[in-house]
C-alpha cells in the first residue's frame, strides 16, 4: 500500500508540474514513464540507465519540452528552472539534471524511501 500512496503523490506532483511548464510557455510530451525490468537491464548493460530504476516502480518519468515554436529542447538550462520546481512539490522529488554520472534533464522522479 506503501508504494500505491507513493505513485499517486508522484503522479499529482507530475501533473502539477505538467502545468507549470505549460505556465512558462513550454509545452511537453511523456518520453518513458513505466520501464520493465527486463527494459532497465538491456539499459544498464547500454550505459543508459540502471536496473533499479524508478520507471520500473512508476515513480519516474521522462517528460519532452518544447518552446512555442515547436522547437524540441533537450539542453541542460531549458530544464534547469523546470528541475528546481520539481524539487519543491516533494521533498522526495528528484531532477536528472542534478545526477552526478549521467546527467539526465529530461527525468523526473521521486525516491522510493
Amino acid at each position: 500500500m506503501e508504494l500505491l500512496k507513493k505513485q499517486i503523490t508522484c503522479a499529482q506532483n507530475i501533473a502539477y508540474l505538467i502545468m507549470h511548464i505549460n505556465e512558462q510557455g513550454y509545452s511537453c510530451t511523456f518520453g518513458e514513464a513505466f520501464r520493465s525490468k527486463e527494459q532497465a537491464e538491456i539499459y544498464a548493460k547500454q550505459c543508459k540507465g540502471i536496473v533499479d530504476s524508478l520507471h520500473c516502480k512508476r515513480l519516474a518519468v521522462d517528460l519532452n519540452l518544447f518552446n512555442s515554436d515547436g522547437e524540441y529542447l533537450v539542453d541542460y538550462e531549458s530544464y534547469h528552472a523546470i528541475g528546481n520546481y520539481w524539487k519543491t512539490l516533494n521533498v522526495n522529488n528528484r531532477w536528472g539534471g542534478d545526477f552526478k554520472d549521467l546527467v539526465d534533464s529530461n527525468h523526473f522522479e521521486m525516491q522510493d524511501l
